[in-house]
Formats: C-alpha cells, sequence, structure tokens
C-alpha cells in the first residue's frame, strides 16, 4: 500500500547515517569515529550484495521482490513500529533492544539507516550502552545469538542506572595502570575513576544471576557487585600484568554469591553449605541422567566421596522453606497450605479421653496415701501446676533434708504399686 511504501523508504539524513555509524562502530568493539566506512564489494547482479561485516555462515539477503523478500518487509515493519512505539512511551530505546529485534541488523546497513531516521523523525533517543550489546557467537559458526531482553521488563530506575553509566568512557590499560599507581599514592579522584569506568562491567555479571534469589532484584545485585568492584580498586596490582576488568571480574562474583548465600534464603545457610549443597544437586542431576532414575542417597554418597549421613543432612537442608499461608488451588482462593498439614503435636479425641481417665484413675490412689505422701508427689511431679521440683525444693517446702524427701517419695510409691487399681493402669 502507499502509506507502508513510503514509511519502508524514508529519506535518510546525514545525521542518522551518522549515527548508524555509530552504532556499527559499538557493535565491532572499535572506538567510535575511527573506522572507514564500510565498502561494498561489486558482485553479479543475480547474486545478493555480501557486506564485509556479515559473519561466516550468516544469512544471506532474499532478492527484491521475491516473496521470501516481501515477508522479510513485512516482519521488519513490525519489529520496527514496536521500537517506535516503546521508545515514545519511555522517551529512548537501547542498542540492546535493536539488537534484540534485529540481531544481524550489521549486515542489513540500508536498514539500520532506516531505522535510526524513523527514530529521529519520532523524537525517540538512542543511548549507547556498549557493553550490553554484545551476543554470543555460535563457535565454528559465527551465527549470533539476541540475549534476553531485560532493559524492556526492568524498571524505570534501573534504565536510568544504564543510560547513566552508558555516559561515562571506558579506559584502556595504559590508563588502567596510571590509574593504579596515583591510587597507590592515595589519590581518591584515580580511585572513583577506575571504578566508575567499570560499572557496566558489574551490570554485564550482575545479569547473569537475576532470578536466582526471589528477595534480590537487579538492583540489588548491581549494588552488591559494586561493593566487590570497590574492593578490586583497593587491591589491584597492575604490576603482575593482568588488567584491572580480569582482576575485579572474581571480586564482583565473589561479591554477588556471597549475598545470594546470605539473602537468598528464609534461613540462612553458610556460604560453605551453600557451596556443597549446589555441588550435590549437580551430581544429582548428573546421576539422573545416566541412570534414568532418581539417584539412590548411597548412590550420591559414593560420587561425591562422603558418607551417607552427610548426604541426609545435605538433602535435609537443601529444601525451601514454604509458607503456611500459601493459598492451594486456583479456583478456591481461600484454602491455604496450612489447613491440609496434620499437626502432630495435637492429641486426637481418643487419646485425650485417654489420659483424662489416667488422670482420674492416678488421683483416685493417690488420695489413699497421707496428706505429706500427697503433696510431695504433686511437687515431685508436678501433678497439679505442671512444674517440677527438685528434692532440694521441697524439703525446704517441709523443712527437712532432700534424703528424707527421697525416703518419703520412694514409701509412697511403693505403696502405689501394692494399690488394687494398679492393674486397671497397666493398659496405659
Amino acid at each position: 500500500m502507499p502509506q507502508k511504501q513510503q514509511i519502508r523508504k524514508p529519506k535518510i539524513t546525514e545525521k542518522a547515517k551518522g549515527a548508524a555509524k555509530r552504532f556499527l562502530d559499538a557493535r565491532r568493539g572499535k572506538p567510535a569515529g575511527k573506522i572507514a566506512p564500510a565498502k561494498i564489494a561489486p558482485a553479479p547482479k543475480e547474486k545478493p550484495i555480501r557486506l564485509p561485516v556479515r559473519p561466516a555462515g550468516g544469512p544471506v539477503r532474499p532478492a527484491r521482490g521475491s516473496p521470501r523478500a516481501k515477508a522479510a518487509l513485512t516482519e521488519n515493519e513490525k519489529k520496527i513500529e514496536s521500537l517506535i512505539r516503546r521508545g515514545r512511551d519511555r522517551g529512548f530505546i537501547t542498542y540492546s533492544e535493536i539488537v534484540n529485534a534485529f540481531p544481524h541488523i550489521e549486515e542489513d546497513i540500508p536498514l539500520l539507516e532506516e531505522l535510526y531516521q524513523r527514530f529521529e523523525e519520532t523524537n525517540v533517543e538512542v543511548i549507547e550502552t556498549r557493553d550490553l550489546l554484545e551476543t554470543e557467537e555460535v563457535k565454528g559458526k559465527g551465527k549470533k545469538e539476541a540475549r534476553p531482553e531485560t532493559e524492556a521488563d526492568a524498571s524505570d530506575s534501573v534504565q536510568m542506572y544504564l543510560r547513566e553509566i552508558g555516559r561515562i568512557p571506558l579506559i584502556n590499560a595504559d590508563m588502567e595502570k596510571e590509574l593504579a599507581r596515583k591510587i597507590e599514592k592515595g589519590d581518591q579522584e584515580a580511585r572513583e575513576k577506575l571504578a566508575q569506568a567499570n560499572l557496566r562491567l558489574v551490570v554485564s555479571i550482575a545479569k547473569r544471576y537475576v532470578g536466582r534469589a526471589p528477595h534480590l532484584s537487579l538492583l540489588d545485585l548491581i549494588q552488591e557487585g559494586n561493593l566487590g568492584l570497590f574492593k578490586a580498586v583497593e587491591k589491584f596490582d597492575y604490576r603482575r600484568g593482568f588488567k584491572f576488568s580480569t582482576y575485579a571480574t572474581w571480586w564482583i562474583r565473589q561479591a554477588i554469591t556471597r549475598a545470594l548465600a546470605d539473602q537468598a534464603r528464609t534461613i540462612r545457610i553458610p556460604v560453605h553449605m551453600v557451596e556443597t549443597i549446589s555441588k550435590y544437586q549437580q551430581v544429582k542431576r548428573r546421576l539422573l541422567q545416566d541412570l534414568g532414575r532418581e539417584p539412590l542417597p548411597e548412590e550420591i554418597a559414593a560420587e561425591m566421596g562422603l558418607e551417607i549421613e552427610k548426604i541426609h543432612h545435605i538433602a535435609k537442608i537443601s529444601q525451601e522453606t514454604v509458607s503456611l499461608e500459601s493459598p492451594v488451588g486456583e479456583d478456591d482462593e481461600d484454602s491455604v497450605l496450612g489447613e491440609f498439614i496434620v499437626d502432630d503435636k495435637t492429641l486426637s479425641p481418643a487419646q485425650s479421653a485417654a489420659r483424662r481417665v489416667l488422670r482420674e484413675q492416678m488421683i483416685s490412689i493417690i488420695n489413699d496415701l497421707t496428706p505429706r505422701e500427697q503433696k510431695i508427689l504433686r511437687m515431685r511431679f508436678g501433678l497439679d501446676d505442671g512444674i517440677t521440683h527438685t528434692l532440694e525444693e521441697v524439703g525446704r517446702e517441709f523443712g527437712v533434708t532432700r534424703e528424707r524427701i527421697r525416703q518419703i517419695e520412694a514409701k509412697a510409691i511403693e505403696r502405689m504399686r501394692s494399690h488394687g487399681l494398679v492393674r486397671k493402669l497397666e493398659s496405659y
């Protein structure tokens, strides 16, 4: 249709072309403004144009006018409209969202320029978060997989933070060494600059741990990772010849995993036990695949080199806690889990009746003793208030020694054993 044809081929301005070139620079991991424009190699008319930036094994653009090309055109229009709507709602769009929609956008420069032209016409700003753009390449093929779209579902605070750290310039290895020398001399400004230049590294690592703990959001993980980054800044030794990012990665991971171990569970588990539980679960999954059934505790113990009692202990503490107020079922919202759990501490009606009869018969036997013997037995065994008293306490009550109280107690119990109602108590 005429309107669709007009949208598909807008007039590309120099500003849109420059923005598209900066995008390609970021995707290639090279500094912006230092790359010559991509040259298209001449090719026969019957073959599709192959750009130098396309990796080996990448998709080939279909010929113009073919049914496949028309279908791709319609699909691209839908994706572009979706990006524009999202950008209008927030006022900006991120590099990652462009890559998620068009994983191979760098292979189609006209489409990329058209996309930036449409963003310019609709006043949608594109945020340059380069380190969040990289996609993993399949070994041996060079195909790229789009990363999951986390920024689109994140809160506004996350987007603001990504936008802020995306403006911080990166530093090279020489600058890292220079800043490290200044940090050794106590330069606070150099310490802050080195940390700020690596904030995006923290985000890229923290995103891998999203969902590990229900109580820790992406911002919480980033904050914990930043604490590890600050420790790395303090302890970095440039003389060993390693890049700061390589060294800082371990500190960031340790800080995040420590936070997960401390805050992921309602009942905290020590860090060393968290690692043991993780190993236990890995071994259990591997044996499940090898055996085709649930592995026995003995098999897991033999695989891990631990005692069977230790395996039972690990399996017990690895269980997740569940609230008794959790709703049960989808239709009945009033039912909770606690209503379906048996209370072993509450006596059944039969047990309660049997205890009442036993108490009545015991009282009838005790009543045949002397008042002194009755009181001593009631205090010693807590028959009245449920509180038992020691021989010393009962002796002070009667003004005699504890040995005398022990003798009276033994004599009273012996009289009770010879009582005629004792046989009725044998069934209890």
